[in-house]
């Protein structure tokens, strides 16, 4: 124990080895200054001297990070997203009395001295060395910067942080070289103003503008004395002086600076006695990052625009630069959101599902020949709370979705008709559409044929639903078997590349099966992939990617390149008027008929699936296209029998009562005071038939109660939908049926595996 002293301080060998190891980091300062390395505190090691001399000159300086601000197409604010809650302002919109205080506090001879402080380094040795520890430091401001400036590059890595905050004689001789570089180039006013932005004032606050508004909620330039004097005392200790949680010992360390102000003379003694009386006065604005604070229940469509920053090279080769201009923040990014689709969306969720409903629903509006997306929400808010989640509903599972999306049923339909269309079948084929066969085999496939080995069945949703039919009555009533028995004549391939064209790609990013069953909506998609893909029709068969944002500037008014909509034609403009015609009647008088808007022209088609896990409705104008989706948000899924959503009873659930009328109230409030452009209609009967319709008989039919297809009841003994197209005479009764029901649509019990 001879090393220690009685008194408890240093022994002479360690002051010795203490005073060795200051004189080598003052030699090398001053070899830093261009003085001679011997004066009051001794030779510097040759050593030393080699290794500040090897230290780069420049100090690089990374952009601080910023917040991000996230806007809708309007210009009005989404939201506010950092890592760390920081606004760069000029040293001029920083209160003086800041800018007194902090300098009074950390470094009162900031003006008088260089980079280093040497009558400070003198003076915390001797301190140091009286009390055998470390209780003064010398650092100046400047080099307080440098070290935040290392901090900051540091970011969230824990191992560089402690490398840039280490105590040792290395990181001080570093430190000292760039405070001497800095000093030289920046002057003491960009020093103080650089300090006052990259310092943490604690509560996730970084830089004086954002801890004004984290405790005071005002503009730093609007600081009082008190105030000013109150942040500048958390710079020692973010943590221990927090007002918030430690007011008494905040209140201390304030009035302490305040005394330290008056000794240097910044204010008067009055001033500080006057000044330490007031209460702390905090008027505390919480942190509010992040999506989850995004208004208009927008809070998944901004973290799909995170993503997009994160995933798509646009924004950096690699996933590490791009996760690094994120976190620097500083943007400002201006989206496709369009805040009257937006507050229509979660206006019509809100009125149709609610949030503890056993089921959910998402909602995602695109604007055709844009790929825009105007709208996106889901009943089940952005959050950590009961009845929240982070899964994007509207979204793959490469963007934040579910795992596989949610299989669309008879939504898939028009995708096989407008691929058989394209391969020169006719809008009037006719098939004998049983209500239940085998499927056809062999069928060919894009690789080869499916084989129906194991004799699986499809089946229609009601035993009323018996051809011959042509397409318009097969789209209307959504005949399984009439679409099965298309796919199986043209082929698999056609359709899935059909549905590739038109940007249909499964949620789990594995390729199509090559299944007659596809046809039937027995794959998972999400009901982005399905607004995007209806708008394709809308855009009479051009096909555009989906984009969400439309500008992006950084924090110096830079415009940055973002994503832009690839636009390509999926099929004929004659094939996709076809389409809009055979789909115009499903939302004007068939089993859409729930969702049809008042006001205007539109198209669409309902969709259930299995056991009723899902229900669709994804329908258009020529100028807005949208996809609703219903149904258990958790990997198992929800038999929608005997349930309530929305406080309305079901017997079952059908894409036309729970998701048709959320698309109507979705699409009508984004439509209103918007134009209401009609559609290219095209004749669907057979030029052979020259026997106008017989309404009469048609219309004597009575009305069949049973379940109809997926489409079943499309017209249910009401008026035509289109009235000015004749049909076949052979075919001109079969549209009575159906009544009330929608039917499953997808014939799932009989999937093929």
């Amino acid at each position: 124990m001879g090393n220690t002293r009685s008194s408890g301080g240093l022994s002479t060998a360690q002051q010795a080895a203490k005073f060795l190891g200051v004189s080598a980091l003052a030699g090398a300062v001053m070899a830093g200054l261009a003085l001679p390395a011997v004066g009051a505190l001794g030779l510097a090691a040759k050593g030393t001297v080699e290794e500040f001399d090897g230290i780069p000159a420049n100090l690089k300086t990374p952009p601080l990070s910023q917040r991000t601000t996230i806007l809708d197409a309007k210009g009005g604010e989404i939201a506010k997203v950092y890592s760390r809650d920081r606004t760069i302002v000029k040293l001029k919109d920083i209160s003086p009395y800041m800018r007194q205080a902090i300098v009074a506090i950390e470094d009162a001879r900031f003006y008088q001295h260089g980079a280093v402080d040497l009558k400070g380094v003198l003076r915390a040795l001797n301190t140091n060395a009286q009390g055998g520890g470390v209780s003064q430091g010398a650092s100046t401001l400047t080099q307080q910067y440098v070290k935040n400036v290392f901090v900051e590059e540091a970011g969230d890595d824990k191992e560089k942080v402690a490398q840039a905050t280490r105590q040792s004689i290395g990181r001080k001789i570093k430190e000292l070289k760039y405070a001497i570089k800095v000093e030289k180039e920046l002057g003491k006013k960009r020093i103080l103003e650089n300090y006052l932005n990259i310092t943490f004032f604690g509560q996730q606050a970084y830089g004086i503008e954002a801890a004004s508004q984290r405790y005071f909620s005002k503009s730093a330039k609007d600081l009082t004395l008190e105030q000013a004097a109150l942040l500048a005392g958390l710079v020692q200790s973010p943590s221990r002086y927090d007002p918030i949680n430690a007011p008494q010992t905040a209140k201390a360390r304030r009035d302490t600076v305040l005394r330290r102000m008056a000794d240097v003379k910044d204010i008067t003694p009055a001033q500080a006695a006057a000044a330490q009386k007031k209460p702390l006065g905090l008027k505390v604005s919480m942190p509010r990052s992040g999506c989850i604070t995004a208004v208009q229940g927008a809070g998944f469509f901004c973290d799909y625009v995170r993503k997009i920053l994160l995933n798509d090279p646009t924004f950096g080769k690699s996933a590490a630069a791009r996760a690094k201009r994120w976190d620097q923040g500083g943007l400002t990014i201006r989206t496709t959101l369009e805040p009257q689709a937006q507050k229509s969306v979660q206006n019509s969720i809100k009125s149709h599902v609610y949030q503890s409903d056993p089921v959910a629903t998402a909602v995602t509006l695109v604007e055709p020949g844009t790929g825009k997306v105007l709208g996106m929400g889901q009943s089940r808010p952005y959050g950590f709370g009961e009845n929240e989640t982070q899964i994007n509903l509207s979204a793959d599972r490469s963007m934040g979705g579910s795992n596989f999306g949610f299989q669309v049923g008879s939504t898939f339909k028009p995708i096989t008709a407008a691929a058989a269309i394209e391969q020169g079948k006719k809008p009037y084929q006719r098939y004998s559409s049983p209500y239940k066969m085998k499927y056809p085999s062999p069928v060919t496939t894009c690789d080869g044929a499916w084989s129906n080995d194991e004799g699986a069945t499809v089946e229609n949703e009601n035993e009323s639903e018996v051809g011959p039919y042509g397409m318009k009555e097969a789209t209307a009533k959504s005949v399984n078997t009439y679409f099965v028995q298309l796919i199986s004549d043209i082929g698999v391939c056609p359709v899935t590349r059909m549905a590739d064209k038109m940007g249909v790609k499964r949620a789990d990013g594995k390729d199509h099966n090559q299944v007659p069953s596809l046809t039937l909506g027995s794959e998972g998609f999400s009901p982005l992939t399905m607004a995007n893909a209806y708008a394709t029709f809308a855009n009479r068969g051009v096909y555009c990617s989906p984009i969400f944002i439309e500008s992006i500037t950084d924090s110096n008014g830079k415009a940055l390149k973002v994503p832009e909509s690839k636009c390509s034609r999926a099929m004929s403009e004659k094939t996709a008027d076809t389409i809009n015609t055979l789909l115009r009647g499903v939302v004007e008088d068939g089993t859409g008929k729930q969702a049809g808007l008042q006001s205007r022209p539109s198209a669409g088609k309902t969709g259930t699936t299995d056991e009723r896990r899902a229900a669709w409705f994804v329908g258009y104008t020529p100028n807005l296209a949208g996809a609703v989706w219903v149904g258990g948000p958790g990997a198992k899924g929800v038999t929608m029998e005997n349930i309530t959503i929305g406080g309305v009873p079901h017997d079952k659930v059908y894409g036309a009562d729970t998701p048709g009328p959320i698309w109507k109230d979705a699409m009508s409030g984004a439509l209103t005071g918007k134009p209401a452009p009609n559609f290219v209609k095209v004749p669907v009967k057979d030029p052979s038939q020259h026997k106008p319709a017989d309404n009469n008989r048609r219309h004597d039919r009575k009305p069949s109660r049973d379940k109809g297809g997926d489409g079943g009841g499309d017209n249910g003994g009401q008026e035509d939908p289109w009235p000015d197209i004749s049909l076949p005479s052979d075919l001109t009764g079969g549209n009575g049926n159906g009544g009330k029901g929608n039917g499953n649509g997808n014939g799932g019990r009989h999937w093929p595996r």
